[in-house]
C-alpha cells in the first residue's frame, strides 16, 4: 500500500491546532478572494508567499497561496479532498509538493503527485494544472537530491500528454554549481529559497503562467506592471 496516495491528515503532535487552522483559513480565503491562480504545497510553496518576489511577480495576478510546511502528498490530498478546492475556481494551479515524502519511493512520491493532480483535474474541470519539479536540496550531493531527480524524470514522462496539465521542470544547475554545492545564498538552509533562490525558480514559472493567462507584467527599475491583451476579457 502506497501511503503517499492515501490522504491523511496531519497529527496535531504539538496540541496548538495549527495545521487544521491553516485548512479551515484556506477554505474561507479561497471564498473571498477569488483566486485566479492557485499555489498549492509544502513550505516551499509557503515561503514564497512572505518573500519580495511573491509581492512582484504573483500578487498582481490574483494569486492564493495553500502551503504548509511540512506537508506530504497524503496531506495536501486530505486538504484538498475536505475544502479547500469547493470554495475556488483558478484558471491555473501552481504545485509543488513531495520533497517531505522520505519514507516514500521516487515512485510512490511521483504517484501521490499524480493523485494530487487527478482529485484537482476532477474538482477544477476548467484549471489549467502546473507541477513543478522538485529543486535539488543539500549542500553537497546526497540521495534526497538523486531521488527529487527521478521523481522529475517520471512526471515529465507521466505529464507529457495530459490534457490541462503540464510539468515545469527545475534545472539543477540553477542552484547546484560546477563543484556539486549548493550555496547558502540560492537556498540559506539548503532547502528552503532566498529570495534570489526564488528568484530563481519562480522566473520561469512566471513566464508559464502568463502564457496561460495571458496577462503580460513587465520589469521596470524592479518594480512590475500588469499589461493586458484583448483575451484577457471573460468570455
Amino acid at each position: 500500500m502506497n501511503s503517499a496516495t492515501i490522504s491523511q491528515p496531519v497529527e496535531d503532535v504539538q496540541g496548538d491546532g495549527r495545521w487544521m487552522s491553516q485548512h479551515k483559513r484556506f477554505i474561507t480565503e479561497g471564498k473571498e478572494r477569488e483566486p485566479e491562480v492557485l499555489f498549492i504545497g509544502d513550505s516551499l510553496i509557503q515561503r514564497l508567499a512572505q518573500t519580495s518576489v511573491w509581492e512582484s511577480m504573483f500578487e498582481p495576478l490574483h494569486c492564493l497561496n495553500f502551503g504548509i510546511g511540512g506537508d506530504q502528498t497524503q496531506n495536501i490530498l486530505w486538504r484538498l479532498t475536505n475544502g479547500e478546492l469547493d470554495t475556488v475556481e483558478p484558471k491555473v494551479v501552481v504545485l509543488l509538493a513531495g520533497t517531505n515524502n522520505y519514507n516514500n519511493t521516487a515512485e510512490e512520491v511521483t504517484d501521490g503527485i499524480l493523485e494530487i493532480v487527478n482529485v484537482v483535474q476532477t474538482k477544477l474541470k476548467s484549471s489549467h494544472i502546473i507541477v513543478m519539479g522538485l529543486p535539488p536540496r543539500g549542500e553537497t550531493p546526497n540521495k534526497l537530491r538523486d531521488k527529487n531527480a527521478e521523481i522529475n524524470f517520471n512526471l515529465s514522462q507521466k505529464l507529457e500528454n495530459m490534457a490541462n496539465a503540464s510539468f515545469l521542470n527545475t534545472d539543477p544547475s540553477m542552484f547546484v554549481r560546477e563543484n556539486g554545492l549548493i550555496s547558502h545564498t540560492d537556498m540559506y538552509d539548503y532547502l528552503h529559497p532566498t529570495n534570489v533562490g526564488y528568484q530563481k525558480l519562480c522566473d520561469p514559472l512566471l513566464e508559464e503562467i502568463q502564457n496561460l493567462l495571458q496577462v503580460f507584467m513587465k520589469v521596470e527599475n524592479t518594480s512590475m506592471t500588469i499589461s493586458t491583451t484583448a483575451s484577457d476579457v471573460d468570455d
